[in-house]
């Protein structure tokens, strides 16, 4: 039987280039700045000293305006000299690492300290790579297309940064750098990270292996919960999912007052992961605390992902090979909102959501008014589209005005749309109607008391396909 349609999932690996790295980047400096603001200045003072310090801002010239807000670029390398054989095997994460730019992201923490935005800049992301000399051998070179991953290859952190700053207008306050090791011996030192399961995850290729229910994963282990992209049709979609739930976990793990305000866990974590750090020299004890003060009450919906949009994958170019082009208009208006420190995410109801299995802003809905009770239809109609569903706008009488019991008609092939509206409407009748087609129609009835918040396993992405870390939380 057909069933309402599904967001689309089959996205390429080019499309979504938000593999763990996303989660990586994230976590250290999320780590780094929650723990400077639970910790004294004497302490990470001293853990400072393992940072290994870069100039990328260096003789640059012709910068974008600052904004407001801290913007800091991260990027992640994969250098995993310190994983030992045997996890190697058992974690399957064999392979020589290229010791190349595996992704790059933009982390903007908003003025106010109260939000960070992260958006994930797609590998192999066209890009017009500015005129510069390299690095190895000293030789110029002009302005030239390239993959945006070319920049640091060919001149390293500056490099980088210069043509994140030119594609994206966006100054680059902070630079960080990462590699692969430390992400699993730094959910080891918290103790491990809690992600929960509604169907069961299997990847031949990882090794993941986790049934149904609420699992406490060791470093390795979430290693493999966010590399796997084999489990089902979702693919990449699916992968990204998943590590947005293992990173909306492992802040609200890390931003305990076991590891905020616990000295020795505290500098077990932090040790681990500057131990695989490059940053700027204006990064320092100072900014951490300063950074980390004003973050100790961030919580997973302080944190909002997206990638930038883009228009085509595996868009074949002389001379570089299959890129991504961004969709120029909705990545200036992305980027547009970082400069001027807006939320990139939806606003969405703050009422505690049902979880359903189609996300009502897959669902049209035409409201009738069943009553003599004047403007009921415009309340139900305002009231279920403050909650994602497609209503009208314009809701009409009903032929009969002694409706107590609300009802839904349905065709019957939207049975699973039809259940998401019952759920928001609690205690209707849901009757079906053969050849009704796609759109669902309520009859308020005097029994209607208010409309439940409700959303789908997969949230509601907006725009930007940003989703909020509270949403990918297991509840």
């Amino acid at each position: 039987m057909p069933q309402s349609p599904r967001p689309q999932k089959g996205r390429s690996r080019r499309q979504d280039e938000r593999p763990q790295w996303s989660m990586r980047l994230f976590t250290t400096i999320s780590v780094l700045v929650l723990c400077a603001g639970g910790i004294g200045h004497a302490v990470v003072s001293g853990m400072e000293t393992g940072i290994e310090r870069v100039d990328p801002f260096k003789d640059m010239k012709n910068r974008p305006a600052p904004g407001h807000g801290t913007n800091i670029l991260l990027v992640g390398t994969d250098g995993r000299e310190r994983i030992t054989a045997e996890e190697k095997r058992k974690y399957r994460l064999g392979g020589e690492p290229c010791h190349c730019t595996d992704t790059i992201m933009v982390v903007h923490l908003s003025a106010d300290k109260k939000r960070a935005s992260v958006v994930s800049l797609p590998r192999d992301s066209y890009a017009e790579v500015p005129a510069h000399t390299d690095q190895s051998t000293g030789k110029h070179h002009n302005a030239h297309p390239a993959k945006i991953n070319a920049a640091y290859a060919e001149g390293g952190p500056g490099l980088t940064v210069r043509t994140v700053e030119h594609m994206t207008k966006v100054k680059i306050d902070h630079y960080l750098e990462v590699d692969f090791t430390s992400f699993m011996r730094t959910v080891d030192v918290i103790g491990g990270v809690e992600v929960c399961t509604v169907r069961p995850l299997k990847d031949h290729y990882t090794g993941l292996d986790l049934p149904v229910g609420t699992h406490r994963l060791n470093g390795g282990q979430a290693l493999q919960y966010v590399r796997s992209r084999h489990i089902d049709g979702a693919a990449d979609f699916g992968r990204m999912q998943r590590q947005q739930r293992f990173l909306a976990a492992f802040v609200a793990k890390a931003g305990t007052a076991g590891v905020l305000l616990n000295p020795v866990k505290f500098r077990q974590v932090t040790t681990t992961l500057l131990g695989s750090v490059r940053a700027d020299k204006g990064f320092g004890t100072r900014e951490m605390l300063d950074l980390g003060r004003a973050m100790r009450g961030f919580k997973p919906a302080s944190s909002e992902f997206t990638s930038v949009p883009v228009s085509g994958v595996d868009q074949s170019v002389a001379g570089i090979g299959s890129t991504v082009k961004w969709d120029e208009a909705k990545a200036k208006r992305l980027f547009q909102h970082l400069r001027d420190d807006k939320p990139l995410a939806p606003l969405r109801p703050r009422a505690k959501a049902a979880v359903v299995d189609v996300a009502p802003q897959q669902i049209d809905v035409q409201v009738y008014n069943g009553t003599l009770t004047r403007g009921l239809g415009k309340r139900v109609d305002d009231a279920l589209r403050s909650t994602g569903f497609r209503t009208t706008r314009s809701p009409e009488d009903a032929d009969r005005h002694d409706v107590k019991r609300t009802l839904v008609t349905y065709d019957p092939r939207w049975d699973r749309s039809a259940k998401s509206l019952q759920a928001a409407l609690p205690g209707c009748e849901l009757r079906a109607v053969d050849g009704q087609g796609g759109l669902l129609k309520v009859m308020a009835g005097t029994d209607f008391k208010g409309v439940r918040a409700v959303r789908a396993d997969e949230p509601h992405r907006g725009e930007f396909g940003t989703v909020t870390g509270d949403q990918v939380v297991c509840r």
